[in-house]
């Protein structure tokens, strides 16, 4: 490890006994673990999620379906036809409750599993209890939003914020008391001086690794652009990959009005370039079939 400290020096170092130590070292060997299990090679087709973060349904309030969705549609059938198998979810049809922010107080204080709403209890939301076993599964990941009030939609953030339980997120030194502060800082402080940039696992795990990323942005008039870069900054710090021409979006102009939408972006311009788009994310995923997701480098320490 980085600085090769004795187990006393540790202890005198953190101010901790040997006991809680020792609970440090089991998380730390949990996540060599899973690093491991993280290179194992998968097989079988490619596995593309489709997220999407519009509210609007044609049998709800709207009265008529997503246009971020239904080319969202077109881009996994075009994954579908290069061997791929894919999954729509529709965010609005799960409940998913707000990140409680504990990442941002230390990072061992967020937890994956997460800690805040616990998989199987009476607590748990649909992010816990099914879909981060599906972003886990999957290979390729495109995400779809419309342009809300200049940024990606409010399902779809609550969605990413959730995420940050999978960037680097290890599981409670003490699971009877995952939220005990005072020990989950001297957990972080335990991974600062023993995290080893050279060996996956020994410090803090992002599960995000060696995944490629999509995105698909619809709007009335402007800023998609701006909505396209927030998404990107996220989940390449989360640590997913964006190959070329890995985005798209598709705009109307504020010329019109909004129930003339549909028509401008459902589009053939715009169904070919979901198929550009599917062909990318495709590839990259079978380039990445010959890499470990460890061999993508960060500091194992880092916020």
């Amino acid at each position: 490890m980085t600085k090769n400290l004795s187990d006393k020096e540790l202890m005198n170092t953190l101010g901790v006994d040997a006991k809680t130590l020792s609970l440090f070292k089991e998380v730390q060997k949990q996540a060599l673990q899973e690093a491991k299990k993280l290179d194992k090679k998968k097989t079988g087709k490619i596995q593309v999620l489709g997220i999407s973060g519009s509210a609007r349904d044609q049998f709800d309030m709207a009265q008529e379906s997503s246009n971020s969705e239904e080319l969202l549609k077109q881009c996994l059938k075009h994954c579908e036809t290069l061997w791929a198998k894919t999954e729509l979810i529709p965010l609005r049809k799960y409940n998913i409750e707000h990140c409680k922010a504990c990442y941002s107080t230390v990072n061992t204080q967020c937890h994956f599993q997460c800690s805040c709403y616990p998989k199987g209890t009476t607590l748990a939301d649909d992010m816990s209890n099914i879909l981060y076993d599906k972003i886990l599964e999957a290979d390729v990941i495109v995400f779809a939003t419309p342009v809300n009030n200049f940024k990606i939609s409010t399902l779809l953030a609550a969605f990413i914020d959730r995420c940050i339980s999978l960037d680097g997120s290890l599981t409670p030194a003490n699971p009877k008391s995952p939220k005990n502060k005072e020990l989950n800082i001297k957990h972080m402080d335990f991974i600062k001086l023993t995290a080893d940039n050279a060996i996956p696992g020994s410090g803090l795990l992002r599960k995000f690794l060696g995944k490629v990323a999509g995105i698909i942005v619809t709007g009335h008039e402007e800023w998609a652009s701006m909505v396209i870069s927030q998404l990107f900054m996220t989940l390449n710090n989360y640590g997913m990959i964006f190959p070329p021409f890995s985005h798209m979006y598709a705009m109307s102009s504020i010329c019109n009005s909004t129930d003339t939408d549909k028509k401008i972006v459902l589009s053939e311009c715009y169904e070919e370039e979901t198929k550009i788009l599917a062909q990318n994310v495709i590839t990259t995923a079978k380039i990445c079939k010959n890499t470990k997701p460890t061999d993508w480098k960060y500091d194992y320490t880092s916020n």
